[in-house]
């Protein structure tokens, strides 16, 4: 198969991907098996002789994986051209009647022909009166008068069976007379009328087809009767133009229920539609067997019932579904038409591609439409939002037994509770269409509902100065502003527990079997799933990112307030190192390392009571924090140019200050490993690099005047304890009062 070839040569490293790859040997050793003496297990025990059991073990891998790769290339290819082999065998089907036909019409006139040659002409009478004596010889006419008068007799009553619509007594007399006849060798006229009877016959058996009482039964006698009269295409016409017909008027009898539901029409309607190709498969293999020809006249059949079929499923239950998001309704009656699909495989009639083909279309607008409902619904919950934390409200309903279960630590607001249940009774509709390969689509939709849900807690976060990342309102809901630390760490909760939790939790019910057992056992030991496919992974790399962006949003909020007044003025000024003199003063943590150690005490201890249990995303909110100060330290472009190219150059005590300010933000943010503190401490050392490269611009050697690092690091520790005690320059400060342990949970966890 030259679509295996690529698969064959990823896999050259094994010993059946080299024998493959050698090409014109491979074709050689290949006709070992061509030869009549070839004896399967001499040849198995002369290869594997030589080789080890894992070596046996490994070729054995191989081969399974060639041949469910093999197979699989064999599904995708059925399917590609799966209409192209509908019309090659519809094509084949015509061929076969007309080449049919055209036997009969040239058996038809080569008789004709036969019977003229041997037609015997009267004796000629001679001059005198005589007879001239016959050229063959003398005659049984005797024998010859019998035949034909007891064919005639035949013909006769199967005239009065035929007026008497008696069938099968008609047959017999047709087919007794037809081997009387076949000896004779001068009946034209017997043929004639021979013929005349039988075409009589199968004009009254086509009446008898063509009539609504008639029963399965009788149905299939009158087919059974008309192949036997030598018209077998026309009679499988017949038979599955009667199916048609009765089914057309069944369907005449059956109403649309009238709801968008549409259930019982569908369950109905599938019960008539499928029911009469089963009947149709079974009496075309009960009369005509498997013959090729027939069987592809019988597939074209079911496929036309079945592209009618769904065109009234569009037209009166999916149509409204499709339109105002009755994903549920849709999804049911898909279901119950698949399944029906699925009991007719056992006729050799694979409905279910045509029947997916034609539905998911209309299956993916519902989908959509349903989106869009509940995005608006979570747009109108979320303007109600007070963004408080509550415990989750109990399920009641249908749906109640399949909703997950919140972890016992976890707390949402109002409208989180909502939007996830909401997800999870959208995915619920979609997982029984898993074979409809709806997998990305829901995947794709579940993503922008946490998107759009994403952007509803961005709009209720306050902006940070000169903000130019808020989302664009195009609606006139009126999302309430957090103001607290609480409330403001209540958004980062209910997107955080989305994102980790309870969507990976939704979406495993229509992860394939393989994957869904792989995340769950993955989710018992607390590890990452490595094995999912790459849309999962896209997905949850997608959710990250919003979360992310939502993170960023409060880091930037925060670090504005530190570095910005209410009038827009910088607090991050040069002149915080470059006033400093060497008199001797102690060195100390700067005013804004105060301001930042305290802002960071307060959030660590709020979201140890918003954030309960999920420590490890409040451990690297502050780590992005912190970061984030450093970060807008590093890009202030005048602040820079004051210290590199300013009239004031930065002495020796700037340095060290500068230094000493950085070594306290990297120990604030802890000793925890995770890629943000990996971050922020290259940002440090970048920026501690440049505050160097600006002392060294001087003349001066700038490690003369530096300490070790020890002593840098002792003295951010030391700085810290004090901090973390209660100390404060302001006795009335209202963080005097914070605990250590508020900020515990920063300098303890680790890697999330």
């Amino acid at each position: 198969m030259g679509s295996m070839r690529p698969s064959i040569r990823s896999k050259s490293s094994g010993p059946v991907g080299q024998h493959l790859a050698n090409g014109g040997n491979a074709r050689e050793e290949l006709s070992v098996f061509e030869s009549e003496s070839f004896d399967a297990d001499s040849y198995v025990q002369g290869k594997c002789q030589s080789m080890s059991e894992k070596g046996i073990r490994k070729l054995c891998s191989e081969l399974t994986e060639l041949k469910r790769d093999s197979a699989e290339e064999m599904r995708k290819s059925v399917y590609a051209n799966y209409s192209a082999f509908i019309q090659t065998s519809r094509e084949i089907s015509d061929l076969e009647c007309e080449l049919v036909s055209m036997r009969n019409l040239l058996t038809t006139q080569a008789a004709l022909v036969h019977k003229l040659a041997e037609v015997q002409l009267p004796p000629m009478i001679s001059e005198n009166g005589g007879s001239l004596p016959h050229e063959n010889g003398h005659v049984d006419d005797d024998s010859t008068s019998a035949s034909e008068t007891e064919a005639r007799a035949l013909l006769d009553v199967t005239d009065i069976y035929i007026a008497e619509r008696k069938i099968e007594k008609a047959m017999d007399a047709l087919q007794r007379c037809e081997a009387l006849l076949r000896p004779l060798k001068s009946s034209t006229s017997l043929e004639q009328l021979f013929m005349e009877q039988r075409l009589r016959l199968t004009e009254l058996l086509t009446q008898f087809a063509k009539q609504p009482s008639i029963r399965s039964a009788e149905l299939r006698s009158v087919i059974s009767a008309l192949d036997r009269l030598g018209d077998g295409p026309h009679a499988h016409t017949l038979l599955l133009y009667s199916h048609h017909d009765r089914l057309q008027r069944a369907i005449a009898n059956l109403r649309p229920s009238g709801t968008s539901y549409g259930g019982a029409y569908t369950a109905g309607l599938c019960q008539l539609v499928f029911s009469h190709i089963a009947q149709a498969a079974r009496s075309s293999t009960a009369v005509f067997g498997e013959q090729p020809s027939y069987a592809s006249e019988l597939v074209l059949w079911a496929r036309g019932e079945t592209e009618n079929f769904v065109a009234l499923i569009k037209k009166h239950v999916l149509s409204a579904s499709a339109a105002s998001g009755g994903l549920r309704a849709a999804a049911e009656c898909v279901q119950i038409a698949l399944g029906h699909c699925t009991l007719l495989e056992g006729y050799g009639l694979a409905l279910s591609p045509v029947l997916t083909m034609m539905v998911k279309p209309s299956v993916e607008q519902a989908l959509d439409a349903n989106l869009r409902r509940i995005e608006d619904s979570v747009s109108v919950l979320a303007a109600a939002d007070d963004w408080t934390l509550v415990q989750p409200p109990p399920r009641t309903g249908l749906r109640a037994a399949s909703s997950i279960l919140f972890p016992p630590h976890l707390k949402l607001s109002t409208s989180a509770y909502r939007f996830i249940s909401m997800v999870q009774d959208f995915v619920d509709d979609v997982t029984p269409l898993t074979s409809m390969h709806l997998t990305s689509t829901t995947l794709d939709g579940v993503a922008r509902l946490f998107d759009s849900f994403v952007h509803l807690l961005m709009r209720a976060m306050p902006a940070a100065i000169d903000d130019e990342d808020v989302p664009e309102i195009t609606d006139n809901l009126s999302i309430k502003v957090a103001d607290t630390d609480a409330e403001k760490l209540s958004l980062l909760a209910n997107a955080a527990a989305m994102a980790d939790e309870l969507l990976p939790r939704t979406i495993v019910k229509i992860l394939p079997l393989k994957d869904r057992e792989e995340s769950r056992m993955r989710r018992s030991l607390d590890k990452p799933a490595t094995g999912v496919r790459s849309e999962h992974r896209e997905f949850r790399r997608r959710t990250q990112r919003a979360v992310d962006k939502l993170r960023d949003r409060f880091c930037q909020k925060y670090a504005l307030e530190l570095i910005y007044t209410d009038e827009g003025e910088s607090l991050l000024s040069a002149d915080l190192y470059l006033g400093l003199d060497n008199d001797g003063t102690l060195l100390t943590y700067s005013e804004l390392s105060q301001t930042l150690f305290e802002r960071i005490k307060t959030i660590a201890a709020a979201g140890g009571d918003v954030m309960s249990g999920r420590e490890r995303f409040v451990t690297v909110l502050l780590i992005r924090l912190v970061e984030t100060v450093v970060l807008y330290l590093s890009s202030d472009q005048d602040f820079w140019e004051d210290i590199e190219d300013g009239p004031r150059p930065l002495g020796p005590v700037g340095l060290q200050q500068m230094v000493l300010d950085m070594k306290f933000a990297v120990q604030m943010a802890g000793q925890v490993n995770h890629s943000s503190l990996r971050h922020l401490r290259q940002l440090v050392e970048d920026l501690i690099a440049r505050a160097i490269d600006a002392y060294a611009a001087t003349g001066m050697d700038p490690y003369s005047v530096l300490p070790e690092e020890t002593w840098f690091m002792g003295m951010a520790q030391e700085a810290i304890d004090r901090l973390s005690g209660g100390w404060s320059k302001d006795s009335a400060s209202p963080t005097a009062s914070v605990s250590a342990n508020s900020i515990s949970s920063l300098k303890s966890h680790g890697s999330p």
